[in-house]
C-alpha cells in the first residue's frame, strides 16, 4: 500500500489546503507562497484560480516541501535545491523512497543506492545526507492527523465581492 492505512484514501483528486501543508511540513504561510509563486513547488492537485480559490498540494508535493526545508536548514542555496528539486521530479512516486539526498553545502547529489552514498562519503563530498523514505515517514505521519481535501467537496468557489455584484446586477 502505497501510503498506508492512514493515507489509503488520498488518490490525485485529493489533497491538503496551504495551512495544512505547512503544519504537515514545518514552515510558515509565506514560506509556502513564495515557493510556489516562484515555481520551486507547485499544488499539483489545484492551483489558485484568482481570488477565493484555494490551492490544493498533493502528498508528493508536501515530500518535496519537507525536502526543500531541510535542505534550507542545512545551509544548501536555493540555486541547488531547485536543481535537487527538479530532479526529483523527474523520478516516480514509487522511486522516492529509495532516494537519499547528499550534500556537501554547495552541491547535491541524488544517490539511489547505498554503494553511491559510500562513495561520497569516501570522496569526501559528501557532508549530510537526507533519505527520502525517511521523510517520506515523517510527512505520511503528520498528515495521518490533519484533514484532507477532495476536490469535488469544494467547486471553484466564487469571490465575495464577485457575488454580491452579480447579486445586485440580477434584483435590477
Amino acid at each position: 500500500m502505497l501510503f498506508g492505512d492512514a493515507l489509503a484514501g488520498i488518490d490525485e483528486t485529493t489533497g491538503f489546503r496551504g495551512p495544512i501543508a505547512c503544519k504537515a511540513v514545518g514552515i510558515t504561510y509565506r514560506q509556502l507562497d513564495y515557493w510556489t509563486r516562484s515555481g520551486l513547488v507547485e499544488p499539483s492537485v489545484r492551483d489558485s484560480s484568482g481570488s477565493g480559490t484555494q490551492r490544493l498540494y498533493s502528498f508528493r508535493d508536501l515530500l518535496f516541501l519537507k525536502v526543500v526545508k531541510r535542505l534550507l536548514d542545512s545551509g544548501v542555496s536555493l540555486q541547488q535545491i531547485r536543481v535537487a528539486v527538479g530532479e526529483l521530479h523527474n523520478r516516480g512516486i514509487q522511486d522516492l523512497a529509495g532516494i537519499t539526498l547528499m550534500s556537501d553545502g554547495a552541491s547535491v547529489y541524488l544517490c539511489t543506492s547505498d554503494d553511491e552514498v559510500i562513495d561520497l562519503v569516501r570522496g569526501g563530498q559528501g557532508v549530510f545526507g537526507i533519505a527520502i523514505g525517511r521523510v517520506w515517514s515523517e510527512v505520511e505521519g503528520t498528515l495521518a492527523q490533519l484533514p484532507v481535501e477532495h476536490i469535488e467537496e469544494h467547486p471553484a468557489i466564487v469571490d465575495e465581492l464577485q457575488e454580491r455584484r452579480r447579486a445586485k446586477r440580477d434584483a435590477s
